[in-house]
C-alpha cells in the first residue's frame, strides 16, 4: 500500500510549494503599478540563494511576464530595473534556468534595454547579460547576431566601473576564435579596453586583462598591435610584466603570463626577450608548485607547455627552473577515489603530460630526465587507458614526444613494452588520438626499434592498411608512413603481407590522392617494397603491369619535382631487378620519358633518370649488350656525352661512369 500512497504525497508537497510561489506570479498581473513593483521586489528577495524557488517561478511562467514588464514603455524605470535584477537572479540558478530564459528570448530584450538613458537600468541589464553569457549553455553567436550591439557596448564602456567590468567579462567569454577576435578588434576593443588596465577597481583591471588574453590567442594581428599600445606612457607588455610580479594576486599573475605567452606565440614578442625568459617563464613555473591551488597548477602547466612548445631554448631553461620535472611528478599523486576528485586528478594528469610533451620535444637530455622521473613510463602507459579522452590524448602526445629519441626507443620503450597499450589505443579511439598514436607508431616501426617485430606480429599491417582508407588525410599519411617504415629493409614475407592487405586498388587510390603528403609517402612505400633484387623481381612478376601504369600516370601528370624524382627512383629500383628491368626495356613510352628527364632543366630529375639508365646498361649483367644497343639507337649515348660536360659535378661523374659501361 505504501507504493500507492507515495504519489499523492509527492503531489501535495509540490502543490504546496507551487501555491506559495504562485502568489508572487499573480502579483505581477495586478492593475496597480505600485503593487506590481512591490511584487517584483518581494520576488527578488524570495529567490536569492533559493534554487527551488527559482525553478518554481520559471515553471509558473514568471519569465515572460517579467520580460513583458521590462519592455513596456509604460513601466517605470525602477520597475524595469527590478525586473532585470530578478531575471539575473533566476539566471544564476541552474543551467536549465538559463535555457528557459533563452527560450523566452531574454537576450534581445536585455540588449534593447541597453538603449535606455538610465544608468542603473543599463547596469542591471548588463549584469544579467553577463550571467547569461558566462553560462556554458548560451551560444556566443547571440552576441554577434545584431551588428549594432558590439559598437554600442564599446560606447557603454566609459559609463561606469560596472559597465566596464560586465562588458569586459561578456567579451572575454564570447570571444571564441578568429572571427570574433576580428569583430572586436575592428570595433576598437584594444583602444577601448587598454586604459582599463590602470583602473582603480581590481575587478575591472582583471576583466580587461582576461579580454586581452582571449584577443591575443593565436592572433598575430592583435598581438602585433598590443606590443605598441601605450597606457599612461607605458607600453602594454611592460604593464603585463608588472602585473605578474609576485606581490600581485595569483589570478592576475596567471592571466598576465597568458597575455605575454600568447603574444610571444603569435610572433609579437621574441622568445629570447627578457620579459619571456626572466618574467613569464619563471612565473608559470611558480604556478606549478605544490603550494598553488589545483586550478592554478593546471592552468600554469598548460600555459607553460604552450609557451615552450616550439622553442628548444625555452624548453632547456624551463627544465632546469625550480626542479620543474620533479615538481610535475606530484601532479600524479592527487587522490582519485571520488568522482569529484577524479575530475581534478584527470585535469592534473592531462596538464602534466602536456608539459612533459613540450619539455621533451627536442632535447635528448631532457627526455632522459623525464623518463628517469619516478615511475614515469608506468604513468604514461597507465594514462593510455584512462577513462578520460583528454588524458589519453595528452599521454599519447607525451609518449610521441619521447619516442623521437633513438636511445629511448631502444631502452625504456622496450622495457615497458609501450607498443602493447599503444596498439590497444589504436583499435578504437577518436581521430585526434588516432592521429598522434599512429604518428608515434611510425617511430616505433623504424628499423632500429626493437618494438618493430612484436608490433608486426600483433596485426599492425591490417590496422595500418585500414588507416590508409580514412577520410582524415592526417590518418592516411600516418598509415602509409608507418607501412613505409615497416617495409624498409624488410623481408619478403612482410612486403607480401603489406601488398596483400593494402590491395593494388588501394595502392593506386593512394597514388592519385589529392593530399601531397599521402602521395609522397605512398611513393616512399613503393620504393621500399621494390628494394633488393629478388624482392623487386617477385613483386614485379605479380604486380608489374599495374605498377608501370601508375609510374606512367605520375610522370605524365602535373606533379612537383619531388614527386617526379621519387617516381624516377622507383623506376631505377625496377631497373635494378634481374627480370624486372625487361618491363622497362619493352615499354618504349617509359624509355622516352626517362630520356626526356635526362635532359630536364632540374638536376634532381636528371640524376634520378641517370640512375635508371646506369642500372639498365650495367655491363656485368645478362643482356646488357642488347640493352645498351637499344638505348644507343634512342640517342641516350649522345645525351650522356652532353651530361659529362655538366657544371654539376655529381651529374658529370654519373654520366662518365655510364659512358664507361659502353667502352668496357
Amino acid at each position: 500500500m505504501a507504493c500507492l500512497l507515495e504519489t499523492p504525497i509527492r503531489m501535495s508537497v509540490l502543490s504546496e510549494v507551487t501555491a506559495s510561489s504562485r502568489h508572487y506570479v499573480d502579483r505581477l498581473f495586478d492593475p496597480d503599478p505600485q503593487k506590481v513593483l512591490q511584487g517584483v521586489i518581494d520576488m527578488k528577495n524570495a529567490v536569492i540563494g533559493n534554487n527551488k524557488q527559482k525553478a518554481n517561478l520559471i515553471v509558473l511562467g514568471a519569465v515572460p511576464r517579467l520580460l513583458y514588464l521590462l519592455q513596456q514603455e509604460t513601466s517605470s524605470t525602477e520597475l524595469k530595473t527590478e525586473c532585470a535584477v530578478v531575471l539575473g537572479s533566476l539566471a544564476m540558478g541552474t543551467e536549465n534556468n538559463v535555457k528557459s530564459l533563452l527560450d523566452c528570448h531574454i537576450i534581445p530584450a536585455l540588449l534593447q534595454g541597453l538603449l535606455s538613458l538610465d544608468l542603473k537600468f543599463i547596469e542591471a541589464c548588463l549584469r544579467c547579460l553577463r550571467t547569461i553569457f558566462t553560462s556554458p549553455v548560451t551560444p556566443e553567436e547571440l552576441l554577434y547576431t545584431d551588428a549594432t550591439v558590439i559598437p554600442h557596448l564599446m560606447a557603454l564602456l566609459s559609463k561606469s566601473r560596472y559597465t566596464q567590468e560586465y562588458i569586459c567579462q561578456i567579451f572575454s567569454h564570447c570571444c571564441k576564435g578568429p572571427d570574433h577576435q576580428t569583430i572586436l578588434f575592428n570595433h576598437g576593443a584594444v583602444q577601448n579596453i587598454a586604459h582599463l588596465l590602470t583602473s582603480v577597481s581590481y575587478k575591472v583591471r582583471m576583466q580587461a586583462l582576461k579580454c586581452f588574453s582571449v584577443l591575443a590567442f593565436e592572433n598575430p594581428q592583435v598581438s602585433m598591435t598590443l606590443v605598441n599600445v601605450l597606457v599612461d606612457g607605458e607600453l602594454l607588455p611592460q604593464i603585463f610584466v608588472k602585473m605578474l610580479q609576485r606581490d600581485k594576486p595569483i589570478e592576475m599573475q596567471l592571466t598576465s603570463a597568458k597575455c605575454l605567452t600568447y603574444m610571444c606565440r603569435a610572433g609579437a614578442i621574441r622568445t629570447d626577450d627578457n620579459c619571456i625568459v626572466l618574467k613569464t617563464l619563471p612565473c608559470l613555473v611558480r604556478m606549478c608548485s605544490k603550494e598553488r591551488l589545483l586550478e592554478e597548477r593546471v592552468e600554469g602547466a598548460e600555459t607553460l607547455a604552450y609557451l615552450i612548445e616550439p622553442d628548444v631554448e625555452l624548453q632547456r631553461i624551463a627544465s632546469i627552473t625550480d626542479h620543474l620535472i620533479a615538481m610535475l611528478a606530484d601532479y600524479f599523486k592527487y587522490p582519485s577515489s571520488l568522482d569529484h576528485d577524479l575530475k581534478h586528478a584527470h585535469e592534473l594528469r592531462q596538464a602534466a603530460f602536456k608539459l612533459y610533451a613540450s619539455l621533451g620535444a627536442n632535447d635528448e637530455d631532457i627526455r632522459k630526465k623525464i623518463i628517469e622521473t619516478e615511475n614515469m613510463m608506468d604513468r604514461i602507459v597507465t594514462g593510455l587507458s584512462e577513462s578520460s579522452v583528454k588524458v589519453r590524448l595528452a599521454a599519447v602526445r607525451c609518449l610521441h614526444s619521447l619516442s623521437r629519441s633513438v636511445q629511448q626507443l631502444r631502452t625504456s620503450f622496450q622495457d615497458h613494452a609501450v607498443w602493447k597499450p599503444l596498439m590497444k589505443v589504436l583499435q578504437n579511439a577518436p581521430d585526434e588520438i588516432l592521429v598522434v598514436a599512429s604518428s608515434m607508431l611510425c617511430n616505433l616501426l623504424l628499423e632500429f626499434s626493437p618494438s618493430k617485430e612484436p608490433i608486426l606480429e600483433s596485426g599492425a599491417v591490417e590496422l595500418l592498411c585500414g588507416l590508409t582508407q580514412s577520410e582524415n588525410p592526417a590518418l592516411r599519411v600516418n598509415g602509409i608512413w608507418a607501412l613505409m617504415n615497416m617495409a624498409f629493409q624488410a623481408e619478403q614475407k612482410i612486403k607480401a603481407d603489406i601488398l596483400r592487405s593494402l590491395s593494388t586498388e588501394q595502392l593506386f587510390r593512394l597514388l592519385s590522392d589529392s593530399d601531397l603528403n599521402v602521395l609522397m609517402k605512398t611513393l616512399g612505400l613503393l620504393r621500399n617494397l621494390l628494394s633488393t633484387r629478388p624482392h623487386i623481381d617477385k613483386i614485379m612478376s605479380t604486380h608489374g603491369k599495374q605498377i608501370m601504369q601508375a609510374v606512367t600516370l605520375i610522370l605524365e601528370g602535373e606533379h612537383n619535382i619531388e614527386v617526379k624524382e621519387q617516381t624516377l627512383c622507383i623506376l631505377a629500383n625496377i631497373a635494378d631487378g634481374t627480370t624486372a628491368k625487361e618491363l622497362i626495356m619493352t615499354n618504349d613510352d617509359i624509355l622516352q620519358k626517362i630520356k626526356y628527364y635526362m635532359g630536364h632543366s632540374h638536376v634532381k630529375l636528371q640524376l634520378a633518370a641517370m640512375f635508371c639508365i646506369s642500372n639498365l646498361i650495367w655491363n656485368e649483367e645478362e643482356g646488357s649488350q642488347e640493352r645498351q644497343d637499344k638505348l644507343r639507337d634512342m640517342g641516350i649515348v649522345d645525351i650522356l656525352h652532353k651530361l659529362s660536360q655538366s657544371p654539376d659535378s655529381n651529374l658529370c661523374d654519373k654520366a662518365k661512369t655510364a659512358l664507361q659501361q659502353y667502352l668496357a
